[in-house]
């Protein structure tokens, strides 16, 4: 931070800020990890000096033999680690990685078979605000009462609408994917199936989580999410699709990659590759199933009844209070989540009757099974006692208590 003090000390300051709100919240929102240093250290240097339009050792731009060799050794590290023949490791962004795909293997107006926005899906899966619904036809799948994909329904919508892709995979959805299930139904009608793991990434390369390897066409991921790299995304596919994909990503949507950022996604793929990344990954599901448990036992309801990975979804429909309400009022008290729909909510996206929480940032900061079960118990108590201030500090000094506990950045 010297440099950024010297240049610009009102952003340090802020900086500085956010790095504090980190240190004392809990954060639990299912999408948001804590990078580690070494991640950030690498998105920070002078690789963000370099253009590269183009692939290794093909560039536009002189002068790349070193980014050149980063980004081999990124795209060498993602193919070990998943096990898949290839990979593009440039996308700027999860739904960056998902336009490449749709711009590679449809036409404009092609028909889509996803999973809706309000049941679990993704923005950049078909909604009708998004570039994804706008120039394609979509059709939605949802989740049933149990808050699980019902196969025979996607079965039955592939079967009569003839989609071009099916898209499986989430941005929340606390069950287990069936990737052989929604190949079977993919190859019955001659569809493309692409796999988007940006949320279970990190669960799959624990081997907590079902592979899609093997079974998708096309496999999209965030690295910044339970694989706990920077903000970036990749695409994987066999080498059939290789080439198709690689002009997709460039020129096709986005100009020079991110070489400083592709250096950070190395890195943490190199961390990924570890023996004690499957411990973490284990310990992620871990602490979602003991956090789901403690609040059932609070009696707040979870939509599916539990998790299976690393996210869940508290129904907040028969207390009364919307999802926006409620995130607000954890934050208040040093617990961070987002507002999100519930099946068939009768609220807006804007307002919601649900709350999303994961534990992929909880994990990596150390926090245990113990720790999950008192985190429930605050946050049923927060639902209960809502508008008390004095019972709300007290539940403040019980996040606080468990932040100082477990250091955000240990040295």
């Amino acid at each position: 931070m010297n440099y950024i003090n010297k240049t610009d000390n009102e952003v340090a300051q802020i900086i500085e800020e956010e790095l504090k709100r980190q240190e004392n919240t809990i954060e639990l929102i299912a999408s948001e990890n804590i990078a580690s240093k070494a991640v950030m250290e690498a998105a920070g240097t002078v690789l963000t000096n370099k253009y590269a339009e183009g692939k290794p050792y093909k560039r536009f731009y002189n002068g790349c033999d070193f980014v050149d060799k980063i980004e081999t050794i990124a795209v060498e590290r993602v193919k070990q680690l998943f096990g898949v023949e290839h990979a593009n490791v440039q996308p700027h962004s999860g739904a960056q990685a998902n336009m490449a795909v749709f711009f590679y293997a449809l036409k404009h107006g092609d028909t889509v078979l996803s999973m809706d926005l309000s049941n679990g899906g993704h923005l950049s899966h078909g909604s009708p605000v998004n570039f994804s619904g706008m120039y394609f036809n979509i059709v939605s799948y949802g989740v049933n009462e149990y808050g699980e994909i019902d196969y025979d329904n996607v079965e039955k919508l592939a079967i009569e609408n003839k989609p071009k892709m099916i898209i499986c995979g989430a941005s929340n959805y606390s069950k287990i994917i069936d990737f052989k299930r929604f190949k079977e139904i993919a190859d019955k009608v001659g569809a493309y199936l692409m796999a988007d793991i940006a949320h279970i990434a990190g669960l799959v390369a624990g081997g907590v989580h079902p592979s899609p390897v093997g079974y998708a066409d096309f496999i999209t991921t965030t690295t910044h999410k339970s694989l706990r790299g920077p903000r970036g995304g990749i695409i994987m596919c066999s080498n059939e699709h290789a080439a198709g994909i690689d002009k997709a990503v460039f020129p096709g949507i986005q100009g020079g990659p991110l070489e400083h950022i592709i250096a950070a996604k190395a890195v943490a793929l190199k961390e990924a590759l570890q023996p004690d990344f499957k411990d973490y990954a284990k310990q992620i599901v871990k602490n979602a199933k003991a956090l789901a448990q403690s609040l059932m036992e609070e009696n707040i309801d979870i939509v599916g009844n539990g998790t299976e990975n690393h996210v869940m979804t508290i129904d907040l429909r028969k207390t009364g209070k919307t999802g926006k309400d409620t995130a607000n009022l954890l934050e208040k008290i040093g617990i961070t989540a987002n507002k999100n729909t519930v099946p068939n909510d009768p609220l807006s996206p804007f307002v919601t009757s649900g709350v999303r929480i994961g534990t992929p940032a909880v994990t990596t900061r150390g926090f245990k099974e113990d720790d999950m079960i008192e985190i429930g118990k605050i946050i049923a108590s927060a639902i209960t006692v809502w508008d008390n201030e004095d019972a709300l500090k007290n539940l403040r000094e019980r996040t606080q208590k468990l932040c100082n506990k477990y250091p955000l950045y240990k040295d």
